[in-house]
């Protein structure tokens, strides 16, 4: 399975009229633990304001294609404000998109390029680079739905893992998930997570699978939960915090991600008992 990850946006880069370029961003998603994701296709494209549409798009999506050798079953991207556009233009060229947060490669070649690309370039328009982009409030959490909702049988525990314990991840006994690679982390670093126990596991980690995972968070308002962030917006509660013990491990749940780079995991078993997973994602915010 190849899934890209796209961007289709102005960049601080002016025209000879003096408007803002456009550039179409496409990269390979990386999705086994020992990919290195440098070496996977990438493809970009610059046009004009005045070629901002579905075709220049659906025609860039041709042309990474027939460059890369790929036909992708999906592509993501997570930019609400370019939803129609991006949507029309993946499909027009066949190719189902996947609004996501899910985009970690793109967003790190984003920050590359502006870190490193654009600046050394002629045309720079440090003033645009400086402005925000749109941010959209994020939505209200809510609970799973009732179908894979668990009882009160159901089990959580944060746990951790170092890097170098996931080095062998593609021959794990897992029915749902996607791994990335985390080649770039010393060996030694610790990877929180968190373990849901439930007897419906495998329909629970097979309604995830259809979801576009992007990462956990610990929220305190209105009530302190782990909330699962799905999609480019969506927000679902997967634990309940109710009591000051349960929020501590939350609570370092949250340090040790920020010490691994934002990365963590989700985990989906029937017991503790069982040594196969109905799901494992690796995530990252």
């Amino acid at each position: 399975m190849t899934i890209w990850e796209l961007d289709f946006y102005s960049r601080p880069l002016l025209d000879d009229n003096d408007k803002k370029l456009w550039e179409i961003l496409i990269c390979e998603t990386p999705t086994r633990i020992q990919q290195d994701p440098t070496t996977l296709f990438r493809y970009s494209e610059f046009c004009s304001n005045t070629d901002v549409n579905s075709i220049t798009l659906k025609t860039a999506i041709e042309k990474a294609i027939a460059s890369s050798g790929q036909n992708p079953t999906k592509i993501r991207f997570f930019r609400r404000q370019m939803n129609n556009m991006i949507t029309k233009g993946c499909e027009d060229a066949g190719i189902p998109a996947a609004p996501s947060r899910r985009t970690y490669t793109l967003m790190t070649w984003i920050t590359q390029r502006e870190q490193e690309v654009y600046p050394q370039e002629a045309n720079y328009d440090e003033k645009s680079a400086k402005s925000s982009s749109v941010q959209y409030p994020a939505l209200n959490a809510i609970a799973l739905p009732d179908a894979v909702r668990g009882d009160k049988g159901d089990k959580w525990a944060i746990v951790s893992l170092e890097a170098s314990a996931f080095s062998d991840f593609d021959e794990w006994d897992i029915a749902f998930g996607e791994p990335f690679p985390l080649t770039h982390l010393d060996p030694t670093t610790k990877i929180p997570g968190l373990l849901i126990f439930s007897p419906r596991a495998v329909p629970l980690a097979g309604w995830m699978s259809g979801l576009e995972l992007g990462f956990l968070h610990l929220q305190k308002n209105p009530r302190s939960s782990l909330v699962l962030e799905t999609g480019v917006s969506d927000s679902w509660i997967v634990a309940d915090l109710p009591n000051a013990q349960t929020l501590k491990e939350a609570e370092s749940f949250e340090a040790a991600k920020k010490a691994a780079a934002g990365i963590h995991f989700l985990a989906i078993q029937k017991s503790p008992d069982e040594e196969q997973f109905a799901g494992f994602w690796m995530l990252q915010e």
